[in-house]
């Protein structure tokens, strides 16, 4: 009996899960998913998290138990560090894994333009620790207030900066408004939260440029109505520990810099030899494979691809799903066509990965939100319902959709956040300031 075929996939995300799932219970495939990480991670609401309306363990499944039935699959917790493509191996910090086939999954990480020294001074939102270092970040800061005799001082603490205004920055400046104007207000007695300062900047013309102008401009709107400060046009050239220069001459001081103003490909893709675009993206074939790499997959965030139909794919989690589909359905194609008389030529018969555009979407706070998808375009209240049944809907385990919608209700009945509980840390005891370093 011929030995299955071996299928290696990094990173279990969206891209990566789907393949897995799409192959699971093929006798055909033999596969091993490898991840940093033992959970699969739904981060679109990561902010929420981040913003302490929502638990790390009600947005995070453990791999193992969404793969368990699947006998064909097993999944290892390790650390990919090179990729040896002339051996079909990949090593890890624990050994090494061969493979016929590899699919790589890894994602995106937080991009600084060059700028790397700036990271050490703010947040990303990538991961569960990310959320959780801006949730402390921001909690500690204004009980650092509350005990605090310094006007001047107190300002600063009570100061968020977010670098950049896509749907994170736009969520992310909601979600602030909303924990500290409505679930904190009562809590604080020596401060006045309706001081609390969140700048939001982009250094384009208008917020959410994915979206319609009119969209962008409901957002703006609305954030400003929600005492969102926001920058228009300059962009950031200095970054300092609670510092932040804009190259119009504005300085910004603020306790809690977050960065969501550009993403970059993971580090293991360096290993490859293969063309990527400005922010290191692979720029892969119609069907996935990287160039050069016949037998090598990319999918999800790390991929740049405009496809046949001239559809540029978007770093959203439904492109990323699609994509780990579309890879596992290659691949049984592929060894469907080995055993045909275009076996010769299979390769060049590899079906095209096209997307299926599912629409955009953002929440700017309680009751409003922005989606649009075609020609359909929805705000504020119908926008918001429309967001918080999608995203139960992609939600993994009927346990976190329950979570999801108990958390959710209590905190629209109540208006009080969920996940609020932190630990003050020894630079805080002896009253230092809390660097913002990851």
């Amino acid at each position: 009996m011929k030995s299955p075929h071996r299928v290696t996939i990094i990173g279990g995300g969206f891209a990566g899960l789907n393949c897995a799932q799409s192959l699971a219970n093929d006798d055909r495939f033999s596969v091993t998913l490898i991840d940093q990480q033992n959970h699969h991670l739904f981060q679109p609401l990561l902010y929420q998290v981040a913003t302490a309306s929502l638990s790390a363990v009600d947005i995070a499944r453990s791999l193992r138990a969404v793969l368990g039935k699947a006998q064909n699959v097993s999944v290892i917790l390790d650390k990919v560090t090179d990729i040896a493509c002339d051996k079909n191996e990949i090593i890890t910090e624990h050994g090494s894994h061969s493979y016929d086939s590899l699919v790589i999954a890894t994602g995106a990480r937080t991009s600084y333009f060059g700028k790397d020294e700036w990271a050490k001074h703010t947040y990303g939102l990538k991961n569960l620790e990310d959320s959780r270092q801006i949730r402390h970040q921001v909690l500690n800061a204004l009980e650092r207030a509350e005990r605090c005799d310094d006007i001047e001082e107190q300002k600063r603490l009570m100061s968020v900066a977010i670098i950049g205004g896509g749907p994170t920055g736009v969520e992310l400046a909601g979600a602030f408004s909303d924990l500290v104007r409505r679930a904190l207000k009562t809590d604080y007695r020596r401060i006045d939260l309706k001081d609390f300062r969140i700048v939001l900047i982009q250094s384009g013309e208008r917020i959410l440029k994915s979206f319609s102008e009119d969209h962008s401009a409901y957002t703006l709107e609305r954030l400003q109505e929600l005492g969102v400060e926001v920058i228009l046009g300059p962009r950031v050239d200095e970054v300092k520990e609670g510092y932040l220069h804009l190259n119009d001459g504005q300085e910004i001081q603020a306790e809690t810099l977050i960065w969501a103003a550009g993403v970059g490909a993971s580090p293991i893709t360096e290993c490859l030899e293969c063309p990527r675009d400005r922010g290191g993206r692979i720029e892969v074939e119609p069907s996935l494979a990287v160039p050069g790499h016949p037998n090598i997959f990319a999918a999800g965030d790390l991929v740049s691809l405009t496809d046949p139909d001239g559809k540029t794919v978007p770093g959203l989690a439904p492109a990323a799903m699609q994509m780990g589909k579309h890879v596992a359905k290659v691949l049984k194609e592929d060894l469907r066509l080995q055993k045909t008389r275009y076996a010769d030529r299979y390769l060049t018969l590899r079906p095209a990965y096209r997307y299926k555009d599912k629409g955009i979407m953002a929440i700017i706070g309680k009751n409003a939100a922005v989606a649009q998808t075609g020609k359909m375009k929805l705000k504020g209240f119908p926008a918001w319902l429309a967001w918080l049944f999608i995203h139960l809907a992609f939600l993994i385990g009927f346990r976190n959709k329950l979570a999801v919608l108990l958390s959710w209700a209590f905190s629209y009945l109540f208006d009080k956040p969920a996940a609020r509980v932190f630990s003050i840390c020894k630079e805080d005891a002896k009253g230092e300031p809390n660097s913002g370093a990851k």
